[in-house]
């Protein structure tokens, strides 16, 4: 099957290289990302993505390497000349203002005349559903609220990419899962390419069309979230998105995710072309919805697997010390890259 063409790239980054010192940031990254996509920079602390985002900003400035925007080289320019806007995790708010001077400050510093700042910034308040709150300041808002005045003032600016450091990350953890989805919505509505930096694997999975991994400063994977989360390339993507087993079989590394594993009843045949093996239960870990086995195999290696908790509460833990088979198909596994 073909891959279907990107669309026009709003950003390309060529052999982007940072360091400070003899520390590594960024180590000749290249990206393309779509007009109109939602394009998220995976990795854990220490990994490159907020230094690659703080370069495509314009806040620091490549030692080698290119950065264009909509086809135009912007390596060097300052980020008031990058069609560009950053949204933070500390929201950035000017606490002496109003919500809505505080969204329309980007637009009084260009010179938008007031009747079409009024209208542009009240669209924006609409789509952040913050309508007939422009007159409080930025302390008599929740959390939530705080970061959508933050979006919305980076986004009544229209810019050609909207940059987004870790934004959900100072709120609550159900105020988080509720803001991905209103995130993602805002993005389809307003059209404009996003850049997302996060460390939370669920994010990644939640928002984007599109994810690139990162570890010390390189491009582990980049793919939709399906094709990362199902298909990993390296073990380092396979064991930081989610739970995966790992297991050398023939010379062969390969994954094969928990909830792709059935667990055998006694006396249950599995289907044909499966691959079994046996072990013991270790260890039952109830997690509300489905219950984590942690299985010591036969051949030493321990697996996890996932079952839907559809029996009666803690009738899990039945299974600890047990001998269990597990089974798979060979179609639920990936093949890992060798040569990384």
């Amino acid at each position: 099957m073909t891959e279907e063409p990107l669309k026009q790239p709003a950003l390309r980054v060529e052999g982007v290289r940072k360091s400070y010192g003899q520390v590594v940031a960024v180590d000749g990254v290249d990206l393309v990302v779509a007009e109109g996509e939602f394009f998220t920079l995976l990795g854990p602390s220490g990994s490159g993505k907020t230094t690659l985002l703080r370069l495509i900003a314009g806040f620091e400035r490549p030692d080698a390497g290119r950065i264009e925007l909509g086809g135009r080289d912007i390596t060097s320019l300052p980020p008031y000349l990058r069609d560009t806007n950053t949204v933070f995790q500390d929201y950035a708010l000017f606490p002496h203002m109003s919500v809505a001077d505080n969204i329309a400050y980007g637009l009084r510093v260009k010179g938008v005349p007031k009747q079409a700042r009024v209208k542009r910034v009240q669209r924006a308040l609409e789509m952040v559903r913050l309508t007939g709150l422009g007159n409080r300041r930025p302390n008599q808002l929740s959390g939530g609220q705080r970061q959508r005045v933050a979006l919305a003032r980076a986004v009544v600016n229209e810019p050609e990419v909207l940059l987004l450091d870790e934004p959900l990350g100072a709120l609550d953890l159900k105020l988080r899962q509720e803001m991905q989805i209103e995130l993602k919505q805002i993005q389809k509505e307003v059209g404009i390419t996003f850049v997302y930096v996060t460390h939370d694997q669920e994010e990644a999975l939640t928002m984007s069309d599109r994810m690139a991994v990162l570890a010390n400063g390189r491009i582990e994977q980049v793919g939709t979230p399906v094709e990362v989360y199902e298909r990993p390339t390296t073990e380092f993507v396979a064991g930081f998105i989610g739970i995966s087993n790992v297991l050398l079989r023939d010379g062969v590394r390969f994954v094969v995710r928990p909830e792709k594993i059935r667990m055998l009843a006694e006396g249950e045949q599995p289907e044909p072309g499966m691959v079994v093996e046996s072990g013991q239960v270790e260890e039952v870990i109830y997690v509300g919805m489905s219950s984590r086995y942690l299985v010591r195999l036969d051949r030493g290696e321990q697996l996890v697997a996932v079952r839907q908790n559809m029996d009666a509460v803690g009738d899990s833990r039945r299974f600890e010390g047990r001998p269990v088979r597990l089974a798979w198909t060979p179609d639920h596994t990936y093949v890992l890259d060798t040569g990384r």
